[in-house]
């Protein structure tokens, strides 16, 4: 019996999705300053293995054979993102103009191959020269990122009409201010709540500056990291633990977006702590944005735990399950659940799924074929899910696996592979896995089978 194929809408948009650090090299050519994370690469025990983003998968020499790539799988749009330092070096002030011809030349040729770019302007790589002025907990920052956006989008904004402001304002701040796991390694909660609220201050500040700079097409949005929330139990504490778990995940960021507001329950909880709001402030964070973007991954199991500072609760892992190399839990109803939920509780606009992939143990066999099935299941799952929250009324346009190809993996180096497309760190071979022909046939059809 033939499987049943699922279609999705026309014009959806199937591509993949990649950062800058991540996947570029060339951490010091072309006029390039340092970021956050070429310093944090350089501090010893950051990054497993001593790993660094120097050469990577040394896209900025290898993009058109990237591009190629793309083209040859299919895709209908990509996302990528931006370094700043390769726009200005030193956060601000002068501009270089060799970073920017990069990113001309790479938009320019997926254009060329029938490729919709989407520019993400803030994957997590911020000037080293900004950090050293306070970082993100600095509120100037916020302004700077205003001037750095205006001359990207000047200079890109007559053929990009996708942008996307940040990449998971949560992990920079929270990884990065509170827990200190990823650049630039500050343990501080305080510094993560000013850190948290001056992203979405800049977000604000960046729509007015790509809207100066917009044509008729274009549209503006953020991603955020999402997920569903579960207690560990019935009980009314844990309960209560996954509440305020889903308020510093969820809530923290699509309440001030989409309601002007943060929401009440976390601002008792963190007190003095809590950000400084000043007059204006949340009239610019709440501005209106044409799309979300939805980057998910798991859901979080919680429970009461008094020994955490904020939230007093931890997440557990739920026995029984399947978990990715991350150790993630795979579980692809969250991500019909939290679509819905955006949808039915902030009437979202428009959304893209920006991000959803997993790591498994990929090897290249004796026939330099790498058999992915797992990534396979995984992906068809979820878009299964996908094509469900469709057919209930989310107005959701395209979907971005995570990633393009393996690539460096922040704190975990070059240990974990979301790559559709292996990658040699050797020799940078770029080899086709299961999963990314398998990806191909659905894009061709534009369904999955059930």
């Amino acid at each position: 019996m033939a499987e049943k194929l699922l279609r999705f809408p026309k014009g959806f948009v199937w591509g993949a999705a990649t950062a800058s650090y991540q996947i570029e090299g060339g951490h010091d050519e072309g006029g390039k300053g340092e970021s956050i994370w070429d310093r944090f690469c350089r501090t010893p025990g950051k990054v497993l293995g001593g790993d660094t983003g120097d050469v990577a998968c040394d896209h900025y020499h290898l993009w058109k054979e990237d591009i190629k790539l793309m083209g040859r799988l299919g895709f209908k749009g990509y996302r990528f993102s931006v370094a700043w330092p390769r726009i200005f070096p030193e956060g601000k002030g002068r501009v270089n103009q060799v970073g920017l011809d990069f990113y001309d030349r790479l938009v320019d040729g997926l254009l060329k191959a029938g490729i919709t770019p989407f520019a993400t302007l803030y994957h997590w790589d911020l000037p080293q020269k900004l950090q050293d002025e306070g970082g993100w907990p600095n509120r100037d920052v916020a302004h700077y990122f205003r001037d750095y956006v205006a001359e990207v989008s000047k200079r890109l904004g007559d053929r990009v009409n996708q942008w996307i402001t940040h990449n998971e304002p949560w992990v920079a701040a929270f990884l990065g201010y509170a827990m200190g796991i990823h650049a630039p390694g500050v343990k501080d909660p305080g510094a993560a709540l000013k850190a948290s609220h001056h992203l979405l201050l800049s977000h604000g500040e960046a729509l007015k500056a790509i809207r100066e700079n917009r044509s008729k097409k274009t549209k503006v949005g953020i991603t955020l990291n999402l997920a569903p929330i579960h207690p560990a139990s019935d009980s009314d504490e844990d309960k209560m633990a996954a509440r305020r778990f889903d308020g510093q995940l969820n809530r923290w960021f699509l309440d001030p977006i989409f309601k002007g507001s943060y929401p009440e329950d976390m601002i008792a909880l963190y007190g003095e702590a809590a950000p400084q709001v000043q007059s204006g402030d949340m009239e610019l964070i709440s501005t209106e944005i044409d799309f979300l973007g939805v980057n998910y991954y798991f859901r979080s199991v919680v429970k009461h735990d008094p020994q955490d500072q904020y939230l007093q609760a931890s997440s557990i892992k739920p026995e029984g399950r399947q978990y990715t190399e991350m150790g993630w839990e795979i579980y692809p109803e969250g991500l019909y659940e939290i679509l819905k939920r955006v949808h039915d509780d902030y009437g979202a606009p428009t959304m893209y799924v920006t991000e959803n992939g997993a790591a498994f143990a990929d090897m290249i066999d004796e026939k330099g074929k790498v058999d992915d099935q797992k990534r396979v299941d995984y992906l068809r799952e979820h878009f299964i899910q996908v094509r469900r929250a469709i057919k209930d009324g989310v107005d959701l346009k395209g979907y971005f696996v995570w990633s393009l190809m393996d690539n460096f993996e922040w704190a975990y180096g070059y240990s974990r592979r979301f790559g559709i497309v292996h990658v040699d760190y050797i020799s940078e071979k770029r080899t086709v896995k299961k999963s990314g022909s398998w990806y191909k046939k659905v894009i061709e059809e534009n369904g999955v089978g059930e």
